[in-house]
């Protein structure tokens, strides 16, 4: 059975010989680093955390690096350039699924001191089991998105590097492969941590460039951009929503949520019995008046499902309710308080 991967054509960019001293470069001074901040005493800590050696903004620079990968130049890239505005869309996803990783699972695994998922259930449960279905949903996970991402990467080296033939593709796959590997059991999270800063700034200067350089043939005008766009992809709804989603009728629900957030701080900041607060609402009142009445020249009230909620409510200082003459009372100072 015959098996075709997604590999690069026969054609070439560039100079391949050039394209392979600029490889060969880039792998020889990565690898320089990595080794020469590999140096020392290796510890569990100073492996998975590099011992805390990096500042906040180079964690960050990093964290860029690592997200400026094969899939987001190219995938996001080549989903932008067929499916326009859900392409877009698409790119806004895993990075607020990133967000939700580093609040619900990293900030907590920290906190526990241990440095893995196994480390933090292992800690609780037994150990042998659990170590041994995380590595088993590890590998799995990693097996198909590197799948992707070397495959991806691959095809990439081997038409920089003018190779057509399956075998050469292949060996360009392992030897990039192994290379990450090299790099990762070398140097540990810090030599991985400055890989991915350089990686970051090379790319990010990278896009700059080619960003100045297509505003640039026109006119840095972004209307012509985007009218060039959509005329280049032949698609008039290109910049329309419903090209990749929104195709039945569920997944045509849309969901907006408005936050308004002054009559909390005006609540806290003067008190609820105060005229800032009274202010405020005549103010949210009419602020929310004007949006039900855009709403409903747009779609219509009749289609819409409004829901109002509250963090909390808040009531009156029992001395303002007495002053009123109306029932109030509170818990006399001093009293004993049970927890």
């Amino acid at each position: 059975m015959a098996i075709t991967l997604p590999f690069a054509e026969a054609t070439s960019v560039g100079s391949p010989a050039l394209n392979i001293a600029i490889f060969a470069s880039f792998v020889v001074i990565t690898l320089a680093i990595v080794i020469r901040v590999s140096s020392g005493k290796k510890t569990a800590e100073q492996y998975y955390t590099a011992a805390g050696a990096f500042t906040g903004r180079q964690n960050g620079v990093a964290i860029a690096g690592d997200y400026l990968s094969a899939a987001s130049f190219l995938g996001i890239a080549g989903a932008i350039a067929l499916q326009g505005y859900d392409g877009f869309l698409y790119s806004i996803g895993f990075l607020v699924a990133w967000l939700v990783a580093l609040l619900l699972v990293a900030e907590l695994m920290r906190n526990t001191g241990r440095f893995t998922m196994a480390d933090v259930l292992s800690y609780r449960l037994k150990q042998r089991p659990v170590r041994i279905a995380t590595a088993i949903s590890v590998i799995t996970v990693s097996f198909f998105y590197l799948l992707a991402q070397m495959a991806g990467a691959g095809s990439l080296i081997s038409l920089l590097l003018g190779i057509s033939d399956w075998g050469g593709q292949a060996l360009v796959i392992i030897v990039v492969g192994a290379l990450m590997i090299m790099y990762v059991l070398i140097g540990g999270m810090k030599g991985t941590t400055w890989v991915q800063i350089i990686k970051a700034m090379l790319l990010i200067a990278g896009a700059a460039v080619m960003t100045f350089w297509v505003l640039a043939i026109y006119g840095f005008n972004l209307s012509d951009l985007l009218g060039g766009a959509v005329e280049t992809s032949g698609n008039p709804n290109l910049l329309n929503p419903g090209l990749q989603y929104g195709k039945t009728e569920t997944s045509k629900i849309d969901f907006l949520s408005v936050s308004l957030s002054a009559n909390d701080y005006v609540g806290h900041a003067k008190g609820p019995d105060s005229p800032e607060v009274h202010d405020i609402a005549l103010r949210t009142d009419r602020l929310i008046e004007k949006f039900l009445l855009y709403v409903d020249k747009k779609v219509g009230l009749s289609n819409v499902l409004l829901v109002l909620s509250a963090d909390h409510g808040v009531a009156q200082h029992p001395h303002v309710g007495l002053q009123g003459g109306r029932a109030a009372g509170g818990v006399p100072d001093g009293a004993p308080m049970v927890a």
